[in-house]
Parts: C-alpha cells; structure tokens; sequence
C-alpha cells in the first residue's frame, strides 16, 4: 500500500516538494493545502486553513503516513507538536525548537551556547541610546535584524544613517526590542541540512539572488534566483561548515526532549580568507534554493524525508546526482513592494515537464488557475529552473524556458548564476 503524503504550503518550495514526492513509488497520494495551480498537477490541492485540530483532523480522516511542512509559521505555531501528540509523522520541527528562526536573539543565544561562528550583536530598547549604538557600529553598513517572524522582511543592511535610525525606531515601537548586528563582509551561500534525533544530511551548498534586479542592484527580495552546487564553497569550507557549525547544532538539537526533526537552513557568510560565519538559521527549505537542492537528490525524496520524521535518518546511504542546477524567478511588475496580481501568464501550458539532468521545468509559486488560464497571484509567480552536467548549460536550458513566457509587466534577473559562470 502506497504512502499519502499532506504537504502544507503554496509556493515555489511547496511545489519542488510535491514534484518530489510524486515521482516515489513509495507514495500513492499527495494532498497540498492550499497550494497552486503547479500542485494541482502532480497532487490534490485542498483548503485546510491554518487551525491545527484542523490539520489533525484532516490527517486522522484521510490516514496521512507524513505531514511536510513548507513555511516556518506554522511551525512556529507548533503544528510538529500538536501532529506528534496526535501520532501523525512531520517533517518540521516542534515549536520550540522552530524557535530558531521565530526569533533572532534566541538563534544567537544557541548560537553563542554552542559555540557557533557568527557576527556580534547588540539589543536595542527604549532605554538605549541609539545613536551611540549607531556610532559603535559604524565602521560599515549598519545591519538591523527585527526579533519577529517577518515572512523574509525584517532585515535591513544599510548604509544610509537616517534610513537605519527610521528602521530601529520603528521596530523597538512595534517590537519592543530590535538586533543591531557588526556587517560581515563575504560571499553568502547556504546549505540546507536535513536532520534527525539519529544524524544529519548536508545537501549541496547553493547560492541565492537576493536583490531585485541585475548586478545585486535594487530592493531585497525573498529570492530572485538561486544555483546549485556554490563553488565558494569549497571542500575545506564544507568540512569546516560542518566541523563548526552543522556538527554542533546536531549534537545540542538532537538532545532536545523531541530531537529537530526537519531541515535546518544554514545561511552562510564566508569571508575573504574562507572562514564560515552562520548570517541566520532558518527551520524550512528556502524558496528559490529547494527548488534547484531537491532534484539533485538521487535518492528517494519522500523516504529520506518520512525516515528523518521517525529518527532514522541513521539507517539511509542519501546520493546525489554529479550535475548542476540553476533557477531563475519571474517577478510580478511592482514586487517586492506592490506586486500587481491577476495578469494572464502565457506560455507555460505545457510546462510540466520532467525533472532531470539535461532537462528544465517550471516551479510554479504565485500561479492560479481560471477558465483554463493561467494568472500571477504573487509576488515572485514562478521560477524556471535546469539541470545539466555543468552549470553553464543548466543556464542555458533555464533561460531558454524564461524566455518562452509572457507576463505583462513581469521581470527577471539575467545573470543568475554569473558570479560562479
């Protein structure tokens, strides 16, 4: 008897996820909640909301063997504990553990407890002096970090003096307190490690494409672009990243009551001399970096996934393919700030095709379906990504796809991947 799967989410990840899972032939059915018009393709999209005893619910009536959860909110809102309590398998980590990325101080604490590289910090309250605190700082960008879930947006690196002040002040009114962060300056990169109460799994390191527009100009963004796997990481900086830091966040995580049962994203900042430094954790697959790490799996997705819910992650000898993945997104006119929903997108009616090397696909995000057409329903609508035996032609492909789509008012990036090609 097949497995059925509940993956939770709509975006690009969530659809990498269930194009993952749908071709196991462990799994007999994938239901996405709520989904997109890309999930809808390869699973059975439905609308659960955001109620835990409803999700529950949901998984005892349909006897779901694994709930995969794509989004850190739900975590946050301890959807891992209530699944546990009730017997139902996540994938995803219990609330307090989720904690890592629900709140920038304590990732730092756990950071400073275990031993972890990572930049110095200050608090910011009330009580503080903040342009005293600006000054101390003031060597470089000032890097302000809210202590809030933010979905990607409570960041911000700035040179700008008034633009910096604006920002604390805002976030200690709203917030309470806010990070005031020394700059570190490098190549970022991340890696996603799956990881259990038993062992952990590096995939590929990546290199994402934050900033809106070409030449890392423009507005930050959840992501523009991401390739797979990032030279600047190379084999001493892997084996230091793990030696430094994945290695010592497996030892204290796997001790908690319920060891960390997921995928721990591991955002990176290697200096000039190669020396990794931990920018942020967070407690899902990034989105646009699953989307180009997941196809390079040569194992089976769900078994990996469904042995690290149980602790067993031991028992598994997880391969990869020896290839090059890359992935560019199209942006609705007006995103990150105003993204203008509800144009048609034309050109990716046939666009399911299959992931594999030497082959390229479309990750649907922001895509709904109506009438039998397809309309933007976010800010970042797609991402066409590639695979090849070297990343040069994995661009190529990528590009090629882009190329043949039309958004009125849509936009891209041009040099994904440039900085390693």
């Amino acid at each position: 008897m097949g497995r059925q799967v509940l993956v939770i989410g709509s975006g690009g990840r969530e659809h990498a996820l269930c194009l993952g899972m749908h071709s196991s032939p462990l799994v007999d059915k994938i239901y996405c909640s709520p989904g997109n018009a890309g999930t809808s393709m390869v699973a059975n999209n439905i609308t659960i909301g955001e109620d835990n005893d409803k999700i529950v619910k949901f998984c005892q009536n349909n006897d779901i063997d694994l709930v995969v959860v794509g989004p850190e909110a739900p975590l946050c809102a301890f959807l891992a504990d209530d699944l546990i309590k009730n017997g139902i398998q996540c994938f995803g980590p219990v609330g307090e553990l989720a904690n890592l990325e629900g709140s920038k101080l304590h990732a730092k604490q756990i950071m400073e407890k275990v031993g972890v590289p990572t930049a110095d910090f200050t608090i910011l309250d009330n009580s503080t002096n903040i342009d005293a605190a600006m000054d101390a700082y003031s060597h470089n960008p000032w890097v302000i970090k809210r202590d809030v879930l933010a979905g990607g947006k409570g960041v911000v690196v700035t040179s700008n003096y008034e633009d910096a002040k604006q920002f604390i002040t805002d976030a200690i009114k709203t917030d309470g307190s806010v990070l005031l962060e020394e700059f570190l300056p490098g190549e970022e990169a991340s890696m996603l490690v799956v990881m259990d109460g038993s062992d952990f799994v590096c995939l590929p390191a990546s290199q994402d494409h934050k900033r809106a527009y070409d030449s890392d100009l423009g507005p930050n963004t959840g992501g523009m672009g991401a390739y797979c796997p990032a030279p600047v990481v190379t084999e001493s900086v892997h084996e230091t990243v793990v030696k430094k830091i994945v290695k010592p966040m497996f030892d204290y995580l796997s001790k908690s009551p319920v060891p960390y049962r997921g995928v721990l994203y591991v955002g990176l900042m290697i200096t000039d001399a190669g020396e990794p430094n931990v920018v942020e954790f967070n407690v899902r697959f990034g989105d646009p970096e699953c989307q180009i790490t997941l196809p390079l799996i040569k194992s089976d997705l769900f078994e990996l996934l469904y042995h690290a819910s149980e602790d067993r992650l031991s028992e598994l000898d997880v391969e990869f393919l020896d290839a090059h993945a890359l992935t560019i997104v199209l942006a609705s006119e007006g995103y990150p700030s105003n993204p203008i929903k509800g144009r048609e997108i034309v050109g990716i009616e046939n666009s399911l095709k299959e992931v594999g090397v030497g082959k390229s696909w479309i990750n649907f995000a922001g895509v709904a379906s109506r009438d039998s057409k397809f309309l933007s329903s976010g800010g970042r609508v797609l991402s066409c990504s590639a695979m090849a035996l070297n990343l040069g032609e994995a661009a190529t492909l990528a590009y090629e796809l882009i190329e043949s789509i039309d958004l009125d008012g849509g936009f891209y990036r041009r040099d994904i991947g440039g900085k390693a090609l």
